[in-house]
Order: structure tokens, then sequence, then C-alpha cells
């Protein structure tokens, strides 16, 4: 490949390769980053245009698995269902490269980004928006401004710009940011928390001592939280990173630039005689309609409006009409909102919705919580289990399969905005709210090695719903009794700007959503950040006004997170359903009796008790999980017991001739296992299953049988079996 372009950045080198391949698209670009190769081409229609007021345009990321020499996983041997990871980047480069596109743009375009090469350590989101981004600048579509991400970790308390993978694993910060030279457009942002450590539990007086005489310790999260203030100094030297990376991009692309063909924007123009008509007649009832919160009542009463004039005037076109109410509805919001510093619901603008919590309101579910801020309703349901319950997972440049344990998925039924539309397989939207309340919550929360399932059920929508399953989230964790490094809220916020007067809300309504200029989540602690997204529709924000809008943030989740604490204190765990932890050490000498003969002994423990149980020979950790508290506390005891001497294993031992029953445990071709009393292990040879020739063993014996045997012989620890007559 001959490569047009090298340019030397932070920490990489990146090569690009224009008119060489994908020659029929409107533009293609062939990106190179180490081993890593990827191609985004963009393809508009030029003869077609849709007639509604949004953007045509569709993303695909598609990796390739033979990028990285691997079969793709599953039964079919062929790339099918896009995996989340391949979704959730789709959904990145599409909220980044939308604000390009000028007003009324209405040809259906794709962009497909495909990885064809994957080195391990390649930040694969990164690359593909720059990949679209390049690909876009150089297509014959009339926009000349580049667009690309950054990366920033923070490492040992120093902030990196475009790390690798294997050094994002010790950061504490995972920051995605996507701009142009002068405007940030997007942010994606986890302040992730450090590894659970173990430590003396401050809250006893009097330290409890184990069998193993060890003082007992507790597992705790420390948070992470990112404040405000270091936030905005990292996104301050982010976007010098973007300004010097999209200077060099625009100067080495423009001379692979196409010539563009004349844009046709549909520019939807407002009857001016209709506008001024709704505005003369109909004010009122406009601000009655605009007043109704819920997004069915609002559009119910802004129809009643049109059939009404459309009464008044027959003559008029009513799909024209339609608009005109619609572009007089908007500007009267956010008037209200600048003008008079009040919103459509009476609110001020830092105020937040009212509040109520319901927790553990499904009894059968291990733990629940029903949050609701004014008509956004989120109820979230919290499932435990072991690490045989994680979602076996694997990326491209992933080495291996690797487990998630903490898991939040959102879903988003027709009924919550009163639509009735059919629920099917999670959409974008879905998953990318899942992942950012994902984000939010996992740092915090001290799982003790269990498996970790939020499901957040939206039963009701106006605006912010994501944010309210991070609440409703944070309360079903503690529903279910895990602890939490610190109580984490979420609030969605927004902006209304013109020239230059601007207004910052709090806890926004999906009307000021429709309406506004800025779509703002942010989550965290009363002491900073673990989670945050922003797309911002007018083309960039000050540094200035972002830092104001995170502070009102903060406010606003320092006083949902006292509702929440409030609510906390009243919880009633589901003591019936709950399945419980529980983490003691003992003396590591006694592992060996606490195990048993080939397992006798726990097994007899997990079967008597009902528990799963881990353990740590070296450091003589015992880990139990069990259904209900009442099983874990005797087996605790029980294993406590053996461990101090005061309760004995049953030991058998055998000697030559000893005849006896055991059962069946395994058979191969050579003979069969047989386990006996005492949890002993032996081997009956196929020559001795029978005093007869015995061609398979199965003809004789089955596994789960009952058979008398004697024993024969000692081989070290083995023990040889014969048919006992």
């Amino acid at each position: 490949m001959n490569y047009n372009v090298e340019l030397e950045l932070t920490n990489k080198t990146e090569s690009y390769a224009f008119g060489q391949v994908a020659k029929q698209a409107n533009g293609a670009a062939w990106l190179k980053c180490g081993n890593t190769v990827i191609l985004a081409t963009v393809v508009v229609d030029e003869t077609d245009f849709v007639d509604e007021d949004f953007l045509p345009l569709t993303v695909q990321y598609i990796e390739k698995s033979y990028a990285a020499g691997k079969f793709p996983g599953g039964f079919i041997k062929r790339e099918t269902k896009p995996s989340d990871f391949e979704t959730l980047t789709s959904r990145i480069v599409d909220r980044s490269l939308r604000p390009l596109f000028p007003k009324g743009f209405a040809n259906p375009i794709q962009i497909t980004v495909m990885v064809l090469s994957a080195d391990n350590d390649a930040d694969l989101q990164v690359l593909a928006l720059n990949a679209a981004s390049a690909a876009l600048y150089v297509s014959d579509i009339d926009i000349f401004t580049s667009v690309t991400a950054v990366r920033a970790a923070k490492i040992d308390g120093e902030i990196v710009f475009n790390p690798t993978r294997e050094e994002m694993e010790n950061s504490t910060l995972d920051l995605y940011l996507a701009g142009s030279r002068d405007d940030m457009l997007m942010i994606e942002m986890q302040s992730i928390g450090s590894d659970e450590v173990e430590v003396l539990d401050a809250l006893m007086i009097d330290p409890i001592i184990d069998s193993a005489g060890m003082a007992q310790t507790m597992p705790v999260r420390r948070s992470n939280a990112m404040s405000e203030d270091e936030l905005i100094t990292v996104l301050e030297r982010a976007q010098e990173e973007l300004k010097k990376a999209n200077t060099s991009y625009e100067s080495a692309f423009k001379p692979f630039a196409a010539e563009p063909f004349e844009l046709q924007c549909v520019i939807s123009e407002i009857n001016a005689e209709m506008a001024e008509y709704v505005r003369a007649t109909h004010t009122d009832d406009l601000k009655k309609g605009i007043n109704q919160m819920a997004k069915t009542e609002r559009s119910t009463a802004l129809r009643t409006i049109r059939k009404n004039i459309m009464k008044e005037k027959p003559e008029w076109d009513e799909h024209e009409l339609k608009k005109a109410i619609e572009s007089v509805k908007r500007s009267m919001v956010r008037a209200q909102i600048l003008d008079e510093r009040v919103r459509a619901d009476g609110r001020g603008l830092a105020e937040v919705r009212p509040i109520s919590i319901e927790t553990n309101v499904l009894p059968g579910a291990h733990a629940s919580a029903l949050f609701t801020r004014g008509q956004t309703q989120a109820l979230v349901v919290l499932t435990l289990g072991g690490a045989k319950d994680a979602q076996m997972f694997e990326n491209l440049t992933d080495k291996g399969t690797q487990n998630e344990t903490f898991m939040v998925h959102y879903n988003f039924p027709g009924f919550s905005v009163g639509e009735p539309s059919p629920i099917g397989a999670p959409r974008r939207r879905e998953l990318g709210h899942g992942n950012l309340a994902k984000r939010a919550l996992e740092g915090s929360c001290v799982q003790n090695g269990q498996t970790v399932r939020l499901v957040s059920e939206i039963l009701e929508s106006n605006g912010s719903s994501s944010m309210a399953t991070v609440c409703g989230g944070y309360m079903a964790l503690r529903a279910g009794d895990l602890e939490m490094a610190d109580p984490i809220a979420g609030v969605a916020m927004g902006m209304v700007s013109e020239g230059e007067k601007y207004a910052i809300l709090t806890d926004i309504m999906g009307l000021e959503d429709h309406d506004g200029d800025l779509d703002f989540k942010v989550a965290g602690s009363k002491e900073g950040i673990t989670a945050m997204q922003m797309d911002i529709k007018l083309g960039g924000i000050r540094l200035d006004v972002l830092r104001e809008a995170l502070f009102q943030a903060k406010e606003a989740r320092s006083h949902i997170i006292d509702i929440m604490l409030a609510s906390e204190a009243k919880i009633e765990l589901n003591e019936g359903t709950l399945p419980s932890t529980d983490l003691f050490h003992v003396d590591p000498g006694s592992i060996a009796d606490i195990i048993g003969q080939a397992g006798k002994t726990i097994r007899e423990i997990i079967e008597r008790f009902d528990v799963t149980i881990d353990i740590d020979k070296k450091k003589g950790a015992v880990k139990l999980t069990g259904k209900n508290r009442e099983g874990l506390r005797g087996a605790r005891d029980h294993i406590e017991g053996i461990a101090s001497g005061a309760v004995q294993p049953e030991k058998v031992e055998y000697k030559l001739g000893d005849v006896v029953t055991g059962k069946v445990k395994k058979i191969v071709d050579f003979g069969a296992f047989v386990e006996l009393p005492g949890g002993v292990d032996g081997l009956i040879h196929i020559s001795r299953l029978s005093e007869g020739h015995v061609s398979r063993v199965s003809d004789v014996v089955k596994e789960g049988d009952e058979i008398t045997v004697e024993i024969v012989e000692f081989k070290g620890n083995k023990i040889g079996l014969g048919r006992a007559k």
C-alpha cells in the first residue's frame, strides 16, 4: 500500500492512503497504525432525500475476526450480529460526526468503518473515528472540518494521552473526547474505582479474631471519583491535543479532498402567516400545552390546537401548520427560559423534580428499587450470582475470553412514552444507556467475588431515564446488601443558548432535551464524577460554561443523594431470597482437613448447607456464598470447627481384602473409577470387571451404578479394585 500521509501524533504514528481502494465510494480512507489497519468509507445517495427534520446518517463499525487471526465465536463461523463493543463504537462515531452536517442535509449517508487488521495495543474506538473523519474530509461532500478523538488516562497520578491498552489497565480515568480544532463535540468519561483492598473493619471497637488468629478484615472499594476542577483541567489539555491533531489532519488531507458537489439542504421554511396567527390567537392554549409535562399529554394538546385552527382556517395545509405550531412552541419554551428564567413546568433552572423511592417491591427478586423522578420512572432489579454466572465475551484484540461480572441491562419499552411499539432486541440507544449506568456504578461497588446483574425497566420516561437507572441501580445494590464506596446518583443537564445569553438547566425533561442545545449526563458522588456523557448540538461549548454546568450538576447530585440516603435507611432486605456472602480466614494448615480425602468433606458441607465455597490455600481465605444467611452461618461454624479441631472430619482407612460398596464415578476405556466410602477413589480395571471377557466397560456398569468391590492392591496413593465374589 502506498501511503500518502504519515502523521506523528502523541504516542503514535498514523499513516493514511487515499484513492487506492473503495474508489466508487464518495470518500475512503485506509488507516494504518502499528499493525492495525482500518478502512473507512462514506457513501451518500445524491438522488434521494428524506423529507423529515433529521439527519439520515447511518454509521456501522464492523470488526472482522480475521483481523486478529481468529474464527468468529459460536456455531456460525462468519460475522453476524454486532457485538456490544461494535454497537457502542458505532454510536460514538455517529455522535461525534453528526454535528458536522449542516441543518437541512437530507441525503441518506452511510459511513462504514471496517477493522481489517488489529494490533493488541490498538485503541480501536479512537482509530475508528479518525478514519471515518478522514474519509468524510476527502469525500466530495462539502464538509471540510476534521473531527478526531483523543483518549486520556490517569496513571500514577499523571495524565497520559493516547495510552496503550496495557497502560489503560492501570488507569483510574477513561476519558474519550471528540472534537474539531476549536470545539469539543462529544465526551465519554469514566472514573475507575481502584481494586478492592482488605482493611481492618474500623467499625469494630474490638476486632473479631478468627480461627487463624487473624483480625477479621473486610473488603473495601476505594472511590476514585474525579473532582469537577480536575476534570476541567484534563479537558483543557485534551482540547489542546485535539487542536494540534486536527490542524495536522486538515493540512495533510487537503490535497486529497475531492471536488465537492452542491449540497441540497432541505430547509423547512416556516409559514410566517401561520406562525403569526398562532401567536396572536392561541398563545394561551400553547402555554397550557407546553405545561403538560408528559409527552403524550403535550402531543394531544398541540394536536387539539392544530385541529381547532384547521376549523378556523380550512384552506390551510395541515402539515405546514404543524411545523408552524412546533416552531412557535420551541421559541416560546426557549424565550421563557432565557428571559424569565422559568421552565415550562414552572421549575427554576436548577430545580430537581420531586423524587420518590421504594425498595424491594419485588419479593421474589434478590433486590429491587422503584425510582421515580417527575414523570420518569425506573424499576431496577438486582440479581446476584457466582463466577459461573458471569457473561463471557471476547473483544477482537483480547488474547482470550473475559468474564463480565458487573452488568447493567437497560430496557425502554414503548409504553414508557405512550407509544404502541413492539418490544424486541435492545437497540443502540438502550445499549448505550446501560453502558453509561454501568460505568457510573461499577467502580464504587464492592462485589466480593460475586456476579452482579442490574436490569432497568423504564416504566415511564420524560427525560433522563439513564440517570434514573443510575439512581435506581444504586438503591437496588444497597437493597441487595452490597457495599458501595460512595452513594452514586445521576442527573441530566441541558442548556438553552441564544447569542451570548445562555441558561443551564438541571434535571431536564423531554421537552427541554428536544428544544435545547445540550444533552449532558453526569453521575457521581457528592465529591466528584464517576461517569459522564455529553453531546453538543451547538457545535461546541466553552469550558467556563461547562465548568458552571458541572458544579450545578454537583449540587443536584448532592440533593438527590440526600433523598436516597434517607430511603436507604429504611431498606428491609429480602431475607428469604437474597443470597449472602461471607469472607473469613482459617489456618492454612487446616485446609486439607476442610477439603477432605478427594474433596469428600467440602462436598458434604456444600450439600448440607447449600453453599458454594472458594478457598485460597496459601492465605487460608475462605469465601462462602449461599442462598440464605442461616445456611451461611452453619457452613462457617462447621468449617471453623474443623479448622480448630472441634469437629473431626470422617477419615476412612482401607487394607487389602476389604470388601465395600461404592458408586461408579467415571467410565474410561480401560476401566471404571469408583468412589468408595470416605470420598476415596479407586480404579477397577476392565479385566477385573467380570470373570468372562469384556469388550466395553459400559456393557457391564454405568456411571452412577452401585458396585461391590474388593481392595486388591495399593500403588502409592492409588487403590486397585476387583469385583467382589
